[in-house]
């Protein structure tokens, strides 16, 4: 896969893919990307690249101009482009899975009120929203999309890593200990390190359940069974540890 990101900062962009996982992916070629700074497409010499919104208003809005002479530069036949905006679609599990099966993602990195309208009518294949809040960086909220898809792709990490996480059959991620044994008079649950893989299997599927009905209930809609036997089967409570 290639990503390209289209942004005012690259030194943020730039970050993200030489540490850690991302760095290993691309040295191992699995990803390739190229960060383009939209400020080398703006007309004039200042580099302008915002301007005061038609119709008033606080703050100022990035021009069409420069935006779209960026994409121009990068967009290819497989180029599915996006832009993260609050007032996109809601972002989820589904989505980055669907994400890691493009060749060519462009990324547009929005600033102080956004993008001019038309850049996303003529361009944008999906608009996306990381969440219900809004913050001053697209760059930010580029890569926390980036971030969730690019570890999907095959062989970025271990298949098993991906398994049971979080929203995998609309379920929340079990608790994970370490060690040591016991800290500050709290023991890892004795299941944990009886060595019976079945029944730590069982104990793991019991807590995923509970902390979906603790945490985000609407996703336990999805699951064939009804709520009473779904509160037999997480113990009511919450269940125990042992």
């Amino acid at each position: 896969m290639k990503i390209t990101v289209l942004c005012l900062f690259p030194e943020i962009i730039e970050s993200f893919f030489s540490n850690s996982i991302m760095k290993k992916a691309v040295e191992r070629e699995l990803i390739s990307y190229e960060i383009v700074n939209i400020r080398d497409f703006a007309l004039d010499k200042h580099k302008t690249c915002d301007d005061t919104p038609f119709g008033g208003g606080a703050g100022m809005v990035l021009k069409p101009e420069p935006i779209a002479r960026a994409i121009e530069s990068v967009y290819c036949d497989n180029s599915r482009i996006i832009y993260a905006s609050p007032s996109g679609k809601q972002f989820n599990q589904q989505m980055s899975y669907d994400l890691s099966k493009e060749e060519h993602i462009v990324m547009i990195c929005g600033r102080y009120e956004g993008i001019d309208q038309r850049i996303i009518d003529k361009y944008v294949d999906d608009e996306i929203s990381i969440g219900d809040y809004v913050i001053s960086s697209g760059e930010i909220s580029s890569l926390v999309i980036i971030d969730s898809f690019y570890r999907l792709i095959d062989g970025v990490i271990s298949q098993e890593s991906l398994v049971d996480e979080s929203f995998t059959d609309n379920l929340l991620e079990y608790p994970h200990y370490t060690r040591p044994q016991n800290f500050v008079g709290m023991a890892v649950p004795d299941i944990l390190v009886s060595g019976n893989h079945a029944k730590i299997n069982e104990w793991r599927y019991k807590k995923r359940l509970q902390k979906t009905w603790q945490n985000r209930p609407e996703l336990l809609k999805s699951l064939d069974v009804s709520k009473e036997d779904l509160l037999k089967m997480i113990d009511d409570t919450g269940g125990t540890d042992e």
